[in-house]
This record gives structure tokens, C-alpha cells and sequence, in this order.
């Protein structure tokens, strides 16, 4: 058997109370949300979220990167820090799940802590990152690359599709692009991380888990394909003489899924999400494309050999239509597994909750695979309807989710007695 609210012991109520309420800022229709990083909408998330941070007692910051930080001190302040987390910006057609909950449930771990008169040995901070997402200029986990000083030397002149740039963004945010190096954490200071997150996929509705023990990340690739051929009138130029650039990107689009496809039973998958045509009329012969690439499995030799594929497709269909063709490489991940020991205190505090919890691998990337290149990590999914992600019909009941955040209570306070032995 489950257990029920009453035996709780963090607040299922002031939890479900502070989701609904951050779901109201940025929101779409009944239920979605539009906060895109470093917006109007993200800073008000911001400021509502590091507000019930410090009614709790934490002290706060808005570093330069846009990461909201909660410090609980612990008894050793200059401890190695245990961190927990996740983002609350989201989609621009996104739900009301995604990231907040790891972030307001790090925050209700952490009040319940000091409710409960219990005092960290070392110091706890919870994050909210910001840009995990990377809808906005096409590179996510910005905050938690940032902090961990991974960041690559040209992300601050990424623009939006309105032309604004990540620089002129954190401006706009109140953070100062030329101060970014006073937010990077010093090597060692951080010395675990915790996320909870809602699975965004179906398995544990499936089987009707209401939590499950994650156990990697798969490794993200991501590519920007450009494609350039001629401009001509649609209705003079002859079909054998075209250089259309729309024409060899749906190809190579189709390409993209065949190959993911190739094997029914493995993990891997393959998407175009975005794509963009120039001069976008409807009697102009396509002269240029771009449009993205985002492949991702959780064997990384699988998914180099289907990269070779994609990129040996790309040039003989660009030479088949008499395009040029740039690609540029945005993201590069390996899979990422997580710690044995965090695990290992997941399952014991599992079992002692009654439950009987899956363990499964993470398609999405979360901020943990950023951490995961610095310490050891650990990650809980909460089971969401029908798999159901990045779409305003996104859905995790408030039991499930009360659950997940009781197992995230639980295995702080067990990782931090095994930190301090």
C-alpha cells in the first residue's frame, strides 16, 4: 500500500498551493504556461518563488547567470555543499509540471527540515536554474553550466527569433553578463545533487508507479542543419533545374526519422523541432533552410553510428539537389549515470514508504547531467499522465507528486548522515 497524505511528513497543501499559484504567472489556456527564460514572466516567477524561499528562512540571491539560490547553513558553512533543484522557466507551449516541481519540492524538503528542528551538517541550497529549457536561443542548461564554468565563448551573442541576445537579456533580468565569474561555485564545493522531476514519458502511468529511481540520463545531441540552393520564380523554373533548399530538408528530415528508427526496440529517438525558411513566400523557389536536430540514446557508440548515417544522408542529398550545407554542433552529451550509493538510500527509503518503485533511464535531459560532470547525483520521477510533456495538457496529480517530494525528504536527510560519517 501507498501512503496516504496523513502520514506524511512534509505539507502536501502548502506544496499544491505554491504549484498552482506559480502556474498562474505565464499562463496559456486553463492549464499551460508560457515563462520563457530571462522574460518578464520568468523574473516574476523569480522573485514569487525566492520570496517563499525566505518565509521559509533561507537566505537568497539572484546570481549573475539568473539562478535563484536558497542557502540553508549547516554546521560546517564551509562544507561541501548538498544541492537540490531543477528550473521553472519552461516552454513556450509548455505545462505547469515541468522543473517546478523539483524546485518547490526541494523548498518544502528544506522548510520541513526546519519545522522539524533539523539542522544540516553541511549546507543545503536549493536552485532554481535558469535556462534549462534552451527554447529560447537554442542551448539549454545555461544556469547550471554557468555556475560549474562551462560555458561555451560565444552563448551570450545567441539571439532570440526576435533578435535579442542572451546578453541583452540577463541585462534586461538585472544580471551583469561582464560579473558572470563571480557565480562560478569553486572546484569541490559542491558535493552532491538531488532532482525530482516529472517523468515526461509514459512508463510509470503504464505501470502505474506513482514515483520511480532514475538511473542515468540519455545523452543529447544536438544540431543546426543549413541548407542553401537558389531563389527562382515557382512558376517559371522547371522542376529538373531546381536547387530547392525546403525540398533537400524534408528529405533529410524523413532521413532523420528512418534512422531512428532502425531498431523498434531500442531507445533511441530522433526529432525536428524547429525549422526555419528563407524567403518564406509562397511563389519563391526555397533558397535557404535551417532547421534543428536533436538525437538522443543511452548508448553513446548506438548513437555515434546514427549520427554518421544522419551526416553521410545529409551530403548525399544536399549533392543529389545541388545545395551547400553547414552543420553546427550545439549540444554533445555522453549518457550519465547516476551515484550507486544515492540509489542504493532511495531504495531502503522506497521500501520503508511502501512503495515499489521503478528504475528507469531519462530520455529529456535535466539540469542533473550538467551536475552529474562534477558530482554524484541522483534523480526521482514523478509518474505524469499519459507521458504527457511540454504540452499545456501536462499532468501530475498532487499525490504523486507529495510522494516524490516525501522520498526526496527522506533521502536528504539519509545522504547528508552519510556525508557526515
Amino acid at each position: 500500500m501507498w501512503m496516504t497524505t496523513r502520514t506524511l511528513i512534509i505539507n502536501q497543501h502548502r506544496l499544491e498551493k505554491r504549484i498552482n499559484a506559480l502556474a498562474e504567472i505565464g499562463k496559456i489556456g486553463e492549464t499551460g504556461v508560457c515563462r520563457l527564460t530571462l522574460s518578464n514572466e520568468d523574473r516574476q516567477a523569480v522573485e514569487t518563488v525566492k520570496k517563499w524561499m525566505e518565509e521559509a528562512g533561507l537566505t537568497t540571491k539572484i546570481d549573475h547567470f539568473g539562478n535563484l539560490i536558497g542557502r540553508y547553513e549547516g554546521e560546517n558553512p564551509d562544507a561541501p555543499i548538498l544541492m537540490l533543484g531543477s528550473h521553472i522557466d519552461s516552454q513556450p507551449y509548455g505545462g505547469r509540471f515541468d522543473g517546478v516541481i523539483g524546485v518547490l519540492g526541494a523548498l518544502e524538503v528544506v522548510q520541513t527540515m526546519k519545522e522539524n528542528m533539523i539542522i544540516p551538517s553541511i549546507p543545503i541550497e536549493v536552485v532554481a536554474f535558469s535556462d534549462e529549457e534552451g527554447c529560447r536561443f537554442n542551448k539549454g542548461l545555461f544556469g547550471v553550466r554557468g555556475i560549474l564554468g562551462k560555458l561555451e565563448e560565444d552563448e551570450l551573442e545567441r539571439i532570440d527569433k526576435n533578435g535579442v541576445s542572451r546578453r541583452e537579456a540577463l541585462i534586461q533580468f538585472g544580471c551583469d553578463p561582464d560579473k558572470l565569474a563571480d557565480s562560478v561555485y569553486p572546484a569541490n564545493s559542491i558535493a552532491a545533487f538531488l532532482e525530482m522531476h516529472i517523468e515526461q514519458g509514459p512508463i510509470l502511468d503504464v505501470l502505474e508507479k506513482p514515483v520511480g529511481i532514475v538511473t542515468g540520463i540519455s545523452g543529447p545531441l544536438w544540431l543546426t542543419i543549413e541548407l542553401e540552393g537558389f531563389a527562382g520564380h515557382a512558376g517559371s523554373v522547371p522542376m529538373n533545374m531546381r536547387k530547392d533548399a525546403l525540398v533537400g530538408a524534408a528529405k533529410i528530415i524523413v532521413a532523420l526519422n528512418e534512422i531512428a528508427s532502425q531498431d523498434p526496440d531500442s531507445p533511441t529517438v530522433g526529432t525536428v523541432g524547429s525549422i526555419n525558411v528563407f524567403p518564406d513566400s509562397r511563389n519563391i523557389i526555397p533558397e535557404k533552410v535551417s532547421f534543428t536536430v536533436d538525437l538522443r540514446d543511452i548508448d553513446i557508440n548506438r548513437r555515434n553510428q546514427l549520427e554518421k548515417q544522419l551526416r553521410e544522408k545529409i551530403n548525399s542529398i544536399a549533392n543529389e539537389h545541388q545545395l551547400s550545407y553547414k552543420i553546427t554542433e550545439d549540444t554533445n552529451s555522453e549518457p550519465r549515470y547516476c551515484s550507486d550509493r544515492i540509489m542504493s538510500i532511495m531504495r531502503t527509503e522506497c521500501k520503508q514508504m511502501g512503495l515499489d518503485p521503478v528504475e528507469l533511464m531519462s530520455g529529456p535531459f535535466h539540469d542533473s547531467l550538467a551536475m552529474s560532470y562534477i558530482c554524484e547525483y541522483g534523480m526521482i520521477f514523478v509518474r505524469c499522465k499519459d507521458g504527457i510533456s511540454h504540452n499545456p495538457k501536462e499532468f501530475a496529480t498532487f499525490g504523486d507528486i507529495s510522494l516524490g517530494t516525501e522520498l526526496l525528504y527522506k533521502t536528504t536527510i539519509k545522504l547528508m548522515e552519510k556525508m557526515n560519517k
